[in-house]
């Protein structure tokens, strides 16, 4: 099985943590205060985001997205086309 996101159910502001290239992990962390490494994940690969408004939207479906990318390239062959048809 592989995760994609984890999502805070917690009170507001909530957060996600989503799977990150190491790399561009670390420059969103440099850019936002609010992207931190993964809340009891590995640090190197996972970022949380607070959702408090201060990462624009678009930059959060942008990471969403990434993070899905990174774990269908880890997938099989078979796998990925199971997701595909």
């Amino acid at each position: 099985m592989r995760i994609r996101a984890l999502v805070s159910l917690g009170p507001a502001p909530g957060s996600v943590s989503l799977n990150c290239d190491p790399a561009l992990a670390a420059v969103l962390r440099g850019r936002y205060a609010a992207i931190t490494p993964g809340y009891h994940l590995n640090k190197r690969h996972w970022n949380t985001v607070t959702l408090d408004g201060s990462v624009p939207d678009e930059e959060v479906l942008e990471l969403v997205d990434h993070s899905y990318d990174l774990v269908l390239a880890g997938l099989t062959r078979t796998q990925r086309n199971k997701l595909i048809t």
